[in-house]
């Protein structure tokens, strides 16, 4: 499977809570670490950004990936 056909999965081995930001980085090729800083930025800075909301829908509808 390429790249470009991963789909969004929840990483199993890349997770500080339920693995959302590591599957995102993963499924595009970006860094978990600076995803999860910039995710936590814009939470902090915009009030129209709700992202305990975003984070628990993306927990909830993404699948966990496969071994």
């Amino acid at each position: 499977m390429t790249d470009n056909a991963r789909p969004f999965t929840r990483s199993r081995h890349d997770r500080m809570i339920a693995g959302v930001m590591g599957g995102i980085a993963r499924r595009f090729g970006w860094s978990s670490t600076l995803l999860r800083i910039l995710f936590v930025v814009v939470s902090i800075l915009s009030a129209a950004f709700p992202g305990i909301i975003v984070y628990l829908i993306l927990w909830l509808l993404m699948p966990e990936e496969q071994d």
